[in-house]
Parts: C-alpha cells; structure tokens; sequence
C-alpha cells in the first residue's frame, strides 16, 4: 500500500493507493495538525489492515501551501519513511499524486522531502 498526503491546507487529505484501488480521506485539521496527524494516518490505515511499517511508499504533495502544515506533514512523513525504511518522494502541482506515484513506480526515493512554499515564509515575531 502507498500513503499520498496533502497538508497544504487546514483539511488533510490522504488517500491510500492499493494496488488498482484508491481510498480518499479528508480531516479538518485546522490548528490540530501536530497533535492529530499520526493518529489519523495510522486509524486510516489500520481500516485496511495496514499499518506504517508495512507501506510500500510514500508520497507528499510539497507545495506550496501553508508553511506550518506542509512544515508538520511532511516532518511527520519524512521521520516515518527514516525510521521505517519506506521510499518517499514530494511532488508539487495539480497532478501530484500520478507523479508521485510514477516516482515510486520508477524506483525513486528522495529519502528526505523539503517543502516548497511558493514564496518565502512569513515569519512572525514572538508576542512574548
């Protein structure tokens, strides 16, 4: 099974590719993004008898998007594709997740994904 996820906007989108089949999920993560993203992707998967270890790829969309979802999404999918030795490639544009998926077919494996935020990162100053 192949995991795609697009943190980009306040609602996450997954969708799990098996084999021909294809799962789409959505979650309106809103500002719940770190403190629920893991738990979301493994209840996902665990409704398909799958879990983290046992993915074959990973593909993420990069951007551009929101600095902080993209910056927890694809942190969240890089450490799981370390720690678990799973391919993962980001991807950008409308197609993303053919492209991923055809980068994974290829054999490719960025091994650590970077965001693209289409500009550079507003930054905020610390209220306190």
């Amino acid at each position: 099974m192949i995991l795609l996820l697009d943190t980009s906007t306040p609602e996450c989108k997954l969708t799990l590719v098996d084999g021909e089949a294809r799962y789409e999920y959505a979650w309106q993560a809103d500002r719940e993004l770190a403190r629920g993203l893991l738990e979301f992707l493994v209840a996902k998967l665990a409704e398909h008898e799958q879990t983290l270890a046992g993915l074959d790829g990973i593909g993420v969309l990069c951007g551009p998007g929101s600095f902080t979802g993209l910056r927890i999404g694809i942190t969240t999918l890089n450490t799981v594709a370390d720690s678990e030795h799973i391919p993962i490639v980001g991807t950008l544009g409308e197609q993303w997740r053919d492209d991923a998926l055809a980068r994974l077919a290829a054999g490719e494996n960025d091994q650590i994904v970077l965001p693209e935020y289409g500009r550079e990162a507003r930054i905020t100053a610390p209220r306190k």
